[in-house]
């Protein structure tokens, strides 16, 4: 018997590798030809999103697989929740990838462009293969894929910059690199304590020999991914990272990276099956505590980007929330709200950056709606999706099929922190909108008036994401 490939099923990792190598093979053929390189990148990820297309139409049990061994077991298997996961992080390294170009296209910086499309896209493509992962040995080097990149993204800074600030962006991919090292020791070892209990490193639901050993693994291995998911004690690298990144490289981080953490979440809660009682708790502590944390620590930020990392780690206790449960629709939850999140994340990075000219605090947005209510109307959106407040319905919804679970389990505990952290971030998303509807300064209006235009792609990801926010606000069935 053979190894069945069926290499089209893996087109959404292997569109944007390919499309890697072209990118730096192009540049070495035709140098600073910078539009070339980003058509290409474009072209790598519309090839990704083409290929996860497919998966989208898969019933309930159904899944696309790859490299499946005589066993019938797979070392790749798309499910429909795997696709939504994969497609959702296609689309915001596209988001992504428009809104650094502009930083990295300048002359001063021509040579840089192609390396940063180059890195995006390797990235990108070891996010799509996370969830996707069938075997330890998969998860391990996909997992690596979509981090070692982030981190020469962080550290390469813009030469515009001055020296203190480019040593600060040496400081946080330090963190990252440090915390990454951390998070992968934690996940061999909990990999070689899997397959010591279960005898093999295929990750379909286990017959352990050892069960203890296997408690131990499960906790060793979430432990490695609440590092890259940003939960609470796990977050320490998030503010350090995340304000000293470039902003788009932070939007990355706070987006697409985050659908590789969730990912190998769903792909250790699956491979466990019946979880038992030490995981779930576990999974319980995190997600409370994350929340928590996360929304005080944002009430104090005057910072706009450390408010988004401090709110990244509040929304990591949301994505958690429902997997701390034995329910059938907990990875179903925990995927819908990830999508949501990325959503308003991105949409509010992007108005962040188009303001970052006049500077990143939240001073700096004061009266915004009155000098630019193009930009401060989406940001408005973008907060009450984060805050889960009316008119922006999907974010609401968002938080009641996230608690649906949990409540259902009768987890009354874990649901009253959720209730108390939905007040607590409703103030954090609040206290920045009040800032948005006030009214300006002279000073302020002045400053912003000598801002360079906001560049006409920037308007195009404005519009779009405020389209997708209004349209999944009036229909949300479509992701839930």
């Amino acid at each position: 018997m053979s190894t069945d490939v069926n290499i089209l099923a893996t087109v959404p990792v292997l569109a944007p590798l390919l499309a890697a190598v072209l990118v730096l093979v192009l540049d070495a053929a035709l140098p600073g030809r910078r539009e070339a390189h980003l058509l290409l990148a474009g072209a790598g990820l519309l090839g990704g999103v083409i290929g996860v297309l497919p998966g989208l139409t898969l019933g309930p049990g159904d899944a696309l697989a790859a490299f499946c061994l005589p066993s019938g077991q797979c070392l790749y298997e798309a499910s429909r929740l795997t696709s939504v996961l994969q497609l959702t992080a296609l689309l915001a390294a596209g988001v992504v990838l428009v809104l650094a170009w502009k930083d990295w296209s300048t002359r001063s910086s021509t040579g840089r462009a192609p390396v940063v499309a180059a890195l995006v896209l390797g990235a990108t493509a070891g996010v799509v293969a996370v969830p996707a992962a069938g075997d330890l040995g998969t998860l391990l080097v996909a997992l690596e894929l979509s981090t070692l990149p982030t981190v020469a993204l962080v550290v390469l800074t813009d030469p515009r910059w001055s020296d203190g600030r480019r040593a600060r962006a040496v400081d946080g991919a330090v963190a990252l690199l440090m915390t990454s090292l951390v998070s992968f020791a934690l996940i061999a070892l909990g990999a070689a304590l899997w397959v010591a209990a279960t005898g093999t490193a295929l990750l379909g639901a286990p017959s352990s020999r050892e069960p203890t050993l296997l408690g131990l693994a499960s906790v060793l291995l979430l432990a490695g991914l609440a590092f890259k998911v940003s939960a609470v004690p796990f977050h320490a690298w998030t503010p350090i990272t995340y304000t000293s990144a470039p902003l788009p490289v932070t939007a990355y981080l706070s987006t697409v990276s985050k659908v590789a953490a969730l990912g190998g979440l769903l792909v250790l809660v699956r491979a466990l099956g019946a979880v038992e009682d030490t995981t779930l708790l576990a999974i319980a502590l995190l997600a409370a505590a994350s929340m928590t944390v996360g929304n005080l620590v944002a009430l104090t930020q005057a910072d706009a980007v450390r408010l988004l990392a401090w709110s990244t780690v509040a929304q990591a206790g949301w994505v958690l929330l429902p997997l701390a449960t034995l329910s059938a629709r907990a990875a179903n939850a925990a995927g819908s709200y990830l999508v949501v999140y990325v959503l308003g994340t991105l949409l509010a990075f992007v108005v962040v950056v188009a303001v970052a000219g006049g500077g990143t605090t939240l001073e700096d947005h004061r009266g915004l709606l009155r000098t630019r209510p193009l930009l401060a109307v989406p940001l408005a959106l973008a907060l009450l999706t984060l805050a889960g407040l009316p008119p922006a319905v999907v974010g609401l919804v968002a938080k009641v099929v996230a608690l649906r679970p949990v409540v259902g389990d009768g987890m009354w505990w874990l649901a009253l922190v959720a209730a108390v952290n939905v007040a607590l971030g409703i103030a954090v998303y609040v206290r920045w909108l009040a800032v948005v509807v006030a009214v300006p300064s002279l000073r302020t209006a002045r400053e912003r008036s000598a801002v360079p235009p906001t560049p006409v792609a920037t308007w195009v990801l404005v519009g779009v994401l405020t389209l997708l926010v209004v349209v999944l606000s009036i229909a949300p069935v479509g992701i839930f």
